[in-house]
């Protein structure tokens, strides 16, 4: 589907096949399904400008052809007061994002150049009761694990769902 060059470009993390279940599962659960148009996901930059899709996947290529598998840390959860996410650590995903950023600095807007926090939101925008319970029971139960990236995944913000507007594996060994 071609789109107006107007919409912005989401660019998330692709996560191996058994992680992203794992975070996809829990979204789907607990997120509020009238609000839930997209998959699990760990943003890198959350509005690039469409008219530069070109440039980006000119970048995004050359960089993911040149990177390896990341390893990702999740050690934690995070309350963000209507949901709950988990924080990913890992210098190697930090690297790239700092790498993505200086390439990108023209384009950002103030959200995508004020910093880098990975996480995955599992939940967000529910009740605030339902909120805090889900948390509480997701610390008690809390077992840090460990992921990988395996790429990333540009999409086009429709104002609600997201369109994929391409997949770049990582290549290097």
């Amino acid at each position: 589907m071609t789109l107006p060059a107007e919409h912005p470009l989401i660019l998330t993390l692709r996560f191996d096949e058994a992680s992203f279940g794992r975070f996809d599962a829990m979204r789907r659960r607990h997120f509020p399904p009238e609000r839930n148009h997209i998959p699990a996901h760990l943003t890198l930059f959350h509005a690039l400008p469409g008219h530069a899709e070109p440039e980006i996947v000119r970048t995004l290529a050359e960089i993911t052809g040149r990177t390896a598998t990341l390893p990702l840390a999740v050690r934690k959860l995070r309350f963000l007061g209507y949901g709950s996410a988990f924080v990913v650590d890992s210098a190697p995903l930090a690297t790239l994002r700092r790498e993505l950023a200086d390439r990108f600095a023209p384009m950002l807007g103030r959200q995508d150049a004020a910093g880098f926090n990975p996480h995955v939101t599992i939940q967000n925008k529910a009740p605030a009761k339902e909120a805090k319970t889900l948390f509480a029971e997701l610390q008690a139960g809390f077992t840090p694990f460990e992921a990988q990236g395996t790429g990333l995944l540009l999409w086009r913000y429709l104002g609600g769902p997201w369109d994929a507007a391409g997949e770049f594996a990582f290549a290097a060994p």
